[in-house]
């Protein structure tokens, strides 16, 4: 409506927001292909540099209102009045307030998922991911040629792995469990000891499978999350797959995109449905699966299948999980939900 380009936003490189000398801001470009975005996003949204501004101090500063009054309607008014009068005469406007322009709850899935899609890393990290998981599947091949799979004539070409977004960390525990008193929903924390068993008792899972187990190594509090797992799950975290060395090169926000897409090509992947990082990752699965024709995973066998480990599912396994395309809201993709799809 307002014929504008975003200005390219930095991304924060710390996960803790209180240690303010660890805040350096990494620019959108170092993390994902600028001009590939704007092709693969032509006619929907453009990103602009702000080096390209003729004058980077002349704003007009935009007022927002902030929180859950600030409804759709109030939006598209505010942008109808933005786009004339005297506004037109500032090459930059300011969105200014608590929350960013169109708080989130607004945009329907479709559209946010049409995004996600013109988000393509760039090569230095795509790079970083591929050797992660070149070496899990490289490990994979290994095993399965020591087992029945690997029986003379069979293939092992492609090892598939499952990748786990273990969240048992330190931050997590602590807000899981202050959301569940909130939310009174039991169905959010999960001990490690619930992720193994559901992850074990996946239909159809097989007798061996490697399991890579994406975890934030610098707030987890137990040494133990190897251990325990069913005969024929075999567990491997940075440390002991022996990839730690490319993630310590880069800085928290970087080793996250690695685990991102590590996640995201898994062959089987379970997550957290009130984790936005397993959400994201579920949505993009989702996206891919729709591609192949495919509309609803529940209940039949598709390929990329999600689970939520939070949730029970069939025998006693993780819930089937499909981001429902149709919402109106980012609600679910934002703040989690117990209701998946399946």
């Amino acid at each position: 409506m307002l014929n504008r380009t975003l200005l390219m936003p930095s991304l924060s490189a710390s996960l803790f927001y209180k240690e303010i000398d660890l805040l350096h801001p990494i620019s959108f470009d170092q993390v994902f292909q600028y001009e590939r975005f704007n092709s693969l996003c032509n006619r929907f949204v453009r990103l602009g540099r702000y080096s390209d501004l003729g004058n980077q101090t002349r704003k007009y500063d935009l007022r927002k209102g902030s929180g859950r009054k600030w409804t759709v309607e109030r939006d598209l008014e505010q942008l109808k009045q933005s786009s004339r009068g005297p506004i037109n005469k500032y090459q930059v406007i300011s969105m200014a307030g608590k929350n960013p322009f169109l708080w989130h709850d607004h945009w329907p899935v479709k559209d946010y998922a049409r995004v996600f899609e013109c988000l393509v890393l760039v090569d230095e990290i795509a790079k970083e991911a591929d050797k992660v998981v070149s070496k899990i599947r490289r490990i994979g091949r290994k095993l399965r040629s020591k087992t029945n799979f690997g029986a003379e004539g069979s293939s092992l070409s492609h090892a598939p792995y499952v990748a786990i977004h273990m969240r048992v960390e330190i931050d997590w525990m602590i807000h899981c469990k202050k959301l569940e008193q909130r939310s009174r929903i039991s169905q959010i924390c999960s001990s490690k000891q619930e992720i193994m068993e559901r992850v074990g008792n996946i239909v159809g899972l097989g007798s061996t499978a490697i399991v890579y187990l994406a975890v934030a190594d610098s707030l987890l509090n137990d040494s133990s999350i190897l251990d325990g797992w069913k005969r024929g799950l075999v567990p491997f975290e940075k440390k002991k797959l022996g990839v730690d060395g490319i993630y310590k090169k880069h800085s928290y926000l970087i080793q996250s995109a690695i685990d991102y897409e590590v996640c995201s090509r898994a062959d089987i992947f379970v997550g957290n449905s009130f984790s936005t990082f397993s959400s994201l990752i579920v949505l993009e699965r989702t996206q891919r699966v729709i591609r192949m024709g495919i509309t609803s995973s529940c209940g039949i066998d598709v390929r990329w299948p999600s689970y939520a480990y939070n949730i029970p599912g069939e025998s006693n396994g993780p819930q089937k999980w499909m981001t429902n395309m149709s919402n109106s809201n980012l609600k679910a993709i934002s703040y989690g939900s117990n209701a998946i799809s399946c």
